[in-house]
């Protein structure tokens, strides 16, 4: 039996120039933990409309359980849309107060929660207080889990006092390089480079393990017992980076929740984050197979 990896979180339709795809960062994970052998379990919300019966009928699809996929009358699935910048990076414009937004706390989450290996959560679903009051309820509820936070940003919500308590909440951050400069900012952390950031970060915060993707530049860490700890980034074509950032989490949790040393979960993760770069979308299947073969043959930068 795998790992029991609970998302929460946003399940929306990505709106692309090219039509639309199912996304939301808990539910790529979901797809990439399971891809990998683990149990990954979506805890989320659609709205009773047609797009949410359509994301019903994708998880299913994509062999995501939604079981704990609860159903919204009044406020409709959520949908994203997705641009591109000059150096392909993706950028997000989040439709607001949609179905993710009133995620209930029900015996159901608590139950999933209590037995949960890890659970995972990131920052949009908090832009409400219904969602918002949810996932700190079972983060209370889950002390014997390890509680990763995707501190992923977005350009219409960020909220200092949300981002301080739920860092204060988290085992495991993982932070994009870019967004660094807007977080020190914001949370009043002097750095004059990522390594300092980082161990500002985990003492300030009691934060065990921060992780830093930084695109070509790879992965960095800082464990507060291991210190910091660096890999190189793999040399791809890369058709799009959508989900990219879940499949390194997902990677990264396959190894490290299996009792891997952070040096070979981080290397994984780096390795699965790349070959998704090369694949189109977030759900296109690869295996652990898969990411071994690619982690042999694929070159790396100095």
């Amino acid at each position: 039996m795998g790992k029991k990896i609970v998302a929460f979180g946003e399940i929306v339709w990505d709106i692309l120039p090219h039509g639309k795809v199912l996304g939301g960062t808990p539910s790529n994970l979901v797809f990439r933990c399971n891809s990998f052998g683990e149990e990954g379990h979506l805890l989320s919300r659609v709205g009773d409309d047609d797009l949410g019966n359509e994301a019903l009928d994708k998880l299913k699809e994509l062999d995501i359980s939604d079981r704990n996929v609860q159903l919204d009358t009044e406020f409709p699935t959520g949908e994203v849309y997705v641009s591109f910048d000059e150096s392909g990076e993706s950028r997000y414009k989040v439709k607001e107060d949609v179905a993710f937004d009133h995620i209930e706390f029900t015996p159901e989450s608590l139950k999933l929660v209590r037995d949960a290996d890890c659970l995972f959560f990131g920052l949009l679903p908090q832009r409400y207080g219904l969602s918002k009051n949810t996932i700190r309820e079972l983060i209370r509820e889950s002390p014997d889990s390890i509680h990763f936070f995707d501190l992923k940003l977005f350009e219409h919500f960020f909220d200092a006092n949300v981002v301080i308590h739920f860092l204060s909440s988290a085992h495991i951050v993982r932070i994009k390089e870019k967004e660094i400069a807007f977080l020190a900012n914001e949370l009043k952390v002097g750095y004059s480079e990522t390594e300092d950031f980082v161990q500002s970060i985990s003492k300030r915060f009691n934060i065990d393990l921060v992780i830093v993707t930084r695109g070509n530049g790879g992965v960095l860490a800082y464990h507060k017992d291991e210190g910091i700890v660096s890999e190189a980034a793999y040399k791809v074509e890369m058709k799009d980076n959508i989900g990219s950032g879940m499949a390194f989490s997902a990677g990264f949790l396959h190894c490290y929740l299996n009792g891997k040393n952070l040096e070979e979960s981080l290397r994984f993760g780096n390795a699965a984050g790349a070959l998704n770069a090369t694949k189109t979308g977030a759900t296109a299947y690869f295996n652990k197979n898969d990411v071994l073969e690619f982690m042999k043959s694929a070159g790396r930068f100095a």
